[in-house]
């Protein structure tokens, strides 16, 4: 089984104020998705994050942030509001996959889920195996949820990367991003930007200047955080640029492809 996660980025313009999808990047992405799967039985989940969707509802209302009951009527409106933006996003992109002959079925994670504390605590996977079981491909993303200590909470992707990974057994995990893999500060601004192809320990964080980005899910630190927990486990990761031309399609078939490396592995 793999997991690939295809970040917002990829798909969205995050810093837009206008939502939109990226029709040509879907486009390919889908194509090499579909490339890999025809003649495999490979089982695959799809993860994407929430872009210029989902971000900007939720820090407007601040979903996640501790709040008094008289706030709850907005707060709750803050939730619905994400929740659509997000479901209009993965519409979006279903449809595209659809188009290309992907059979995705999507699961909100609102649906099948709760948290305490910004951490997913439970969640129901009995769907996820019915329709890996009869050849569906599901796709989760970033979503808020329910949350017993807060209300409500935002759960990024890369935090439902790690509970699927873990209750279903996952052997491998890929990370489709905007850049080659993980560096020391964001390549786009610096030219002298060292890339690393291994992580292998908390520790390796301590030689990160910054994030490639920070939203409200956390940025690279926090996909690298939730990546060692699994590497602990067993369940190797690989982060890698989705924008790059059959980037996707070569990692599905296990081909060389440049990234880092996320393993307690040499």
């Amino acid at each position: 089984m793999i997991i690939l996660k295809i970040g917002g980025s990829i798909l969205t313009n995050k810093d837009s104020a206008e939502s939109e999808v990226d029709d040509a990047s879907l486009k390919r992405i889908a194509s090499e998705i579909r490339a890999s799967l025809d003649n495999s039985d490979k089982e695959l989940i799809i993860v994407h994050g929430a872009g210029s969707f989902g971000h900007p509802p939720a820090k407007e209302y601040k979903i996640g942030e501790e709040f008094d009951e008289s706030e709850y009527p907005e707060k709750r409106i803050g939730f619905c509001k994400t929740q659509n933006a997000v479901k209009k996003l993965n519409m979006l992109i279903c449809e595209s996959f659809i188009d290309e002959g992907l059979p995705v079925v999507a699961i909100p994670a609102s649906s099948f889920m709760t948290a305490t504390d910004k951490r997913i605590t439970e969640g129901n996977l009995d769907y996820f195996k019915k329709y890996l079981n009869k050849g569906f491909i599901p796709v989760v993303y970033g979503d808020v949820v329910l949350d017993t200590k807060l209300e409500i909470c935002v759960i990024s992707g890369d935090q439902l990367i790690q509970y699927l990974a873990i209750n279903l057994n996952a052997d491998t995990v890929i990370l489709g991003t905007d850049v080659d893999g993980v560096y020391n500060k964001n390549p786009k601004t610096h030219d002298d930007a060292i890339f690393f192809e291994r992580f292998s320990s908390l520790e390796d964080l301590d030689t990160l200047e910054g994030t490639t980005n920070v939203d409200v899910t956390g940025g690279m630190v926090g996909k690298i955080k939730e990546l060692l927990y699994l590497a602990d486990l067993g369940i190797e990761s690989k982060i890698i640029n989705a924008e790059t031309k059959n980037n996707i399609f070569k990692v599905l078939e296990n081909k060389e492809v440049k990234g880092t490396i996320i393993s307690r592995g040499n």
